[in-house]
């Protein structure tokens, strides 16, 4: 069953990379197969369901659809041109403002937020917002690991490692990861003035666009608020993130109908939902349910443990960027959930302290995903906004951006957290 699994994990990944428009088919006949030669057992399936991430991408998009309505991504998109020399620069700041938010939000709530703007700063520039928006994405999974609130992973470490918010900023007399990821992210930046260095047309803002509510944005706002206090609530409801999305969303249908005494406003927000987007990461979480089940992530983590040995720099080295390939096809959360427990039982034989092994876990597991389009929940969503505006992004488009910008990142974090914590 363990090499079926395996064989059925493989196939789904090439036939989705050679067939992106038929993705969502291939991701359910892959679950379908897991789930028929009982791979994949049946009771599995609702733990299977990240419902929280489903939910918060719902209201998510829903909030923004208002957002957009209300005509302020046109107004930050005229505030940001006016205040950049060049096409590049537009990108490299939109990137930085979505990793800035990503360290506070979910990356994909992030993405939600931040991409309209770009969307709308690429309309009035009339050029491909693909390359602005893949770098929203790869930005904002990097700035995930720099906050206990910024990532899931992030969360778990916190949990399981009894870390505070603060601890990422400072534990034990040593700069925590923060500043790895705050250079990694740093570091980026003559990265992507280098892939995007063709895009050198000046830009400006003769005028500004008139926002016409402020509501929508005072709710995302809201949101962002919510997401960040609802962190420091012990033992929440798992869907907590994705119930505020939901109930800020109903909100914002009903102020709409209040408003203009309709309902077509919130007719058509529930319409913008991007059904498809949803339906392939919950195809996407029963496929890694599957693999989780056949012990397959448990046989790499003990892989990892047997072949590093007692050797702290090979171990390290090894979690690393092994964490970055198999996050770049695997969803990282059951990943580190496995690892987090094999990384302290290896230390605890050494009778060494975690925290080198953990925060080189939590680098390579986050930023991995940003190899391949499929490798995050943010990139999925990213691409189905693009596909949306009638865009088609093909894996080589997205790894042309996502490779070097996660190489840069995590070589300076693997560098950092060594030389700090080993």
């Amino acid at each position: 069953m363990k090499i079926l699994a395996i064989i059925v994990f493989i196939a789904m990944y090439v036939l989705m990379t050679v067939f992106m428009s038929k993705r969502l088919y291939i991701v359910f006949g892959a679950a379908a197969i897991l789930l028929v030669t009982g791979i994949l057992p049946l009771s599995s399936i609702p733990g299977a369901i990240n419902w929280n991430v489903l939910l918060m991408i719902a209201g998510t998009m829903i909030l923004v659809e208002f957002f957009i309505g209300s005509r302020m991504p046109n107004f930050m998109a005229d505030v940001l041109l006016d205040k950049s020399p060049t096409v590049m620069w537009v990108i490299i700041l939109m990137s930085l403002f979505a990793g800035f938010i990503s360290a506070f939000v979910d990356n994909v709530a992030t993405v939600l937020m931040v991409a309209p703007v770009g969307i709308a700063v690429c309309k009035k520039l009339k050029i491909s917002p693909v390359p602005m928006i893949l770098s929203i994405a790869v930005s904002s999974n990097l700035q995930g690991a720099a906050t206990l609130v910024g990532d899931t992973t992030s969360i778990m470490l916190g949990a399981y490692a009894n870390m505070d918010f603060l601890s990422f900023f400072w534990m034990k007399g040593r700069p925590g990861i923060f500043f790895a990821v705050e250079l990694g992210a740093l570091m980026t930046v003559p990265v992507m003035m280098i892939l995007f260095r063709k895009f050198r047309q000046p830009v400006s803002a003769k005028e500004y666009t008139k926002v016409e509510s402020y509501v929508p944005t005072v709710l995302i706002v809201l949101m962002v608020v919510l997401l960040v206090s609802a962190s420091f609530i012990k033992n929440k409801p798992d869907v907590t993130n994705g119930l505020v999305c939901c109930a800020l969303a109903a909100v914002a249908m009903i102020w709409d109908a209040v408003r203009t005494h309709k309902a077509e406003g919130s007719l058509r927000a529930i319409k913008a939902v991007d059904c498809e987007t949803l339906l392939l990461l919950l195809g996407l979480f029963l496929v890694i349910q599957g693999i989780t089940e056949a012990g397959i992530i448990a046989d790499v983590a003990d892989a990892i443990a047997s072949v590093g040995g007692k050797n702290m720099f090979l171990l390290y080295t090894i979690i690393v960027w092994v964490s970055v390939l198999v996050s770049a096809f695997v969803d990282n959360i059951p990943y580190v959930a496995t690892m987090l427990p094999v990384i302290q039982s290896i230390t605890a034989t050494l009778g060494v302290e975690p925290y080198l092994l953990y925060f080189g876990l939590l680098t390579g597991a986050t930023l991995g995903g940003n190899l391949t389009p499929i490798g995050a929940s943010a990139n999925i969503t990213a691409t189905g906004l693009l596909k949306k505006e009638g865009y088609q992004t093909s894996f080589k488009d997205f790894m042309k951006i996502g490779v070097p910008f996660t190489l840069t990142a995590v070589f300076c974090g693997y560098l950092f957290i060594w030389f700090v914590w080993h």
